[in-house]
């Protein structure tokens, strides 16, 4: 007699919540473009009655959107729960808290910047405007103008960064140069490191890769870029024996 052959076997199934069903439904309308910014969705009893889904269904599903920044919800008569599409403060929280949370080092950051800025640059002295240059040159100006004032010189530094990434005009670009630009102010926040020589270097750089901007040469504008950073990043590591970026400030 032979031996029955073994059952076929199967793994263990998870369903999907409800509520997760429904965020997935709502944000892919959102992030595909069919609900535009500003779109107020149907009344919670109106969704209710729509998806069959009981209320507390509905509102953790709202919630869920409201969390992920997909959704805005006000409160009282013509409050509502409001279509918010993700633009680059999405992108610069969100690497903000990847840089708390993974305790970023130091040398991490200084290799982030040296990807990203020079082709900033190199982007900004094809796509800038005269705006642009207005706001690279306010920033240069505010930061020669501050002297000893380190918050201020410190505050002006990042400006003009950010402004170079503004003026390449790339989105993603610029939200990860936001996202930056605190744990740059952390990284260069030391009386040690910024004493007046390494004041009037970085003055200096940025006048140069202000110049190559202003001139439209993106391949001048990306090598004083780099060396820019690269020599920040050389004389950080000298100077500055941290591992890690405290942002908790």
């Amino acid at each position: 007699m032979q031996s029955a052959e073994p059952l076929p076997r199967f793994g263990a199934l998870t369903v999907p919540k409800a509520s997760d069903v429904l965020a997935a439904e709502v944000r892919e309308r959102i992030l595909s473009g069919e609900l535009a910014e500003g779109t107020a969705l149907p009344p919670e009893r109106q969704l209710v009655e729509q998806t069959g889904l009981s209320r507390a269904t509905v509102r953790e599903a709202l919630r869920i959107l409201e969390v992920e920044k997909l959704l805005r919800i006000r409160p009282g008569r013509g409050g509502g729960a409001f279509v918010h599409r993700p633009g680059r403060e999405s992108l610069a929280n969100t690497v903000q808290l990847v840089i708390r949370g993974q305790q970023i080092r130091l040398e991490a950051l200084h290799e982030t910047r040296e990807a990203i800025e020079p082709t900033c640059a190199a982007l900004a002295a094809k796509r800038r405007t005269n705006a642009d240059l207005a706001d690279l040159d306010a920033a240069h100006a505010d930061l020669v103008d501050a002297g000893a004032d380190l918050p201020r010189f410190l505050r002006a530094n990042i400006r003009w960064h950010n402004a170079v990434a503004k003026a390449g005009d790339n989105e993603l670009l610029i939200g990860f140069m936001s996202a930056l630009s605190q744990a740059i102010y952390s990284a260069t926040d030391l009386e040690q490191f910024l004493d007046a020589d390494i004041r009037g270097v970085t003055a200096r750089a940025h006048a140069k890769v202000t110049e190559a901007i202003r001139k439209q040469d993106a391949p001048a504008a990306m090598r004083r870029m780099t060396r820019h950073v690269c020599g920040f990043a050389t004389v950080a590591a000298t100077l500055d024996q941290r591992d890690r970026i405290d942002l908790s400030g």
